[in-house]
C-alpha cells in the first residue's frame, strides 16, 4: 500500500506530466489515439490529417451502417483503402513538383516558354517513369481491393437482411391488421423498432403485387433513409 509521502509524490509528478507540448509530440499523440478500433492499427503517415481521416471513416460508416464485427472490419478496410487512394494524386503531383525543381536546367536551351514547359513535363515522366508506373499499379491494386471488400460487405449485409425479412413481414402484417381495427401497435414486440411510415409503405408495395421482392424494397428504403440523414 502506498504511503502518504508516495501518494503526495505521485500527485506532484502528475502535475508535471502535462503531455507533449511540441507540434510533433501532439501529432504523435493524436495518431496514437486512433489505435482504439477493432484492428488496433492506423495507416496514417506522420504528415496525414488525422481529423480528415476520422471524418472519412465517419462518412463510410454512415454510408454502410455496419452492425456485426465482421461488417465493421470490412468498413474499416474500405475506409483505409479509400484513404490510400486519395493519397495517390498527391504523391503524383509531388513527383512532378520535384521534377520541376530538379530538371528545368536540362531544357534551358529552349527559348519558347511553352515548348520548354512541355519538354520539362516529358522529361519528368521519362526520369520518374518507374515511380509513376508504380503509383498507377498501386492505384489499380487498391481499386481491386476496394471492390472486393465492398462485394464481401454486400454479401454479409444481404444475408443479414434476409434473416431480418421474416420479422419485418410479420410486423408489417400485424401493423396493417392493427391499423384496420384501429388498435395500438407495438413494433418492439417483434424484436425490431419499425416506423409506421416504413410499415405502411411496405404494405402498399406488398398489397399492390404479392410477387414483389420485399428484400429489394427494404434495401431501397434503407438507402433512402441514409440519403435523407446525410
Amino acid at each position: 500500500m502506498a504511503t502518504p509521502a508516495q501518494l503526495e509524490a505521485n500527485r506532484a509528478n502528475a502535475q508535471l506530466s502535462t503531455g507533449p507540448s511540441s507540434p510533433e509530440g501532439k501529432a504523435k499523440c493524436s495518431h496514437n489515439a486512433l489505435k482504439t478500433g477493432l484492428t488496433g492499427r492506423t495507416i496514417l503517415l506522420p504528415t496525414d490529417d488525422v481529423a480528415a481521416y476520422q471524418n472519412l471513416i465517419a462518412l463510410i460508416e454512415k454510408k454502410f451502417q455496419p452492425e456485426s464485427d465482421e461488417e465493421k472490419l470490412l468498413v474499416q478496410s474500405i475506409a483505409d483503402t479509400e484513404w490510400r487512394l486519395l493519397r495517390i494524386p498527391t504523391l503524383e503531383a509531388g513527383i512532378y513538383a520535384l521534377g520541376r525543381v530538379e530538371l528545368p536546367g536540362e531544357c534551358a536551351f529552349e527559348a519558347d516558354p511553352l515548348a520548354r514547359a512541355a519538354m520539362i513535363e516529358a522529361l519528368i515522366f521519362r526520369t520518374y517513369r518507374k515511380d509513376l508506373n508504380n503509383l498507377a499499379l498501386q492505384e489499380s491494386r487498391l481499386n481491386k481491393q476496394l471492390e472486393k471488400h465492398q462485394a464481401q460487405l454486400q454479401i454479409l449485409q444481404d444475408d443479414r437482411e434476409r434473416l431480418a425479412s421474416p420479422h419485418r413481414h410479420a410486423a408489417m402484417i400485424a401493423f396493417n391488421s392493427a391499423r384496420n381495427k384501429k388498435e395500438p401497435f407495438n413494433a418492439a414486440e417483434f424484436g425490431f423498432e419499425f416506423s409506421e411510415e416504413y410499415l405502411a409503405a411496405r404494405w402498399e408495395v406488398f398489397y399492390a403485387d404479392r410477387k414483389t421482392v420485399l428484400l429489394d424494397f427494404d434495401r431501397a428504403w434503407k438507402a433512402k433513409m441514409r440519403a435523407t440523414a446525410a
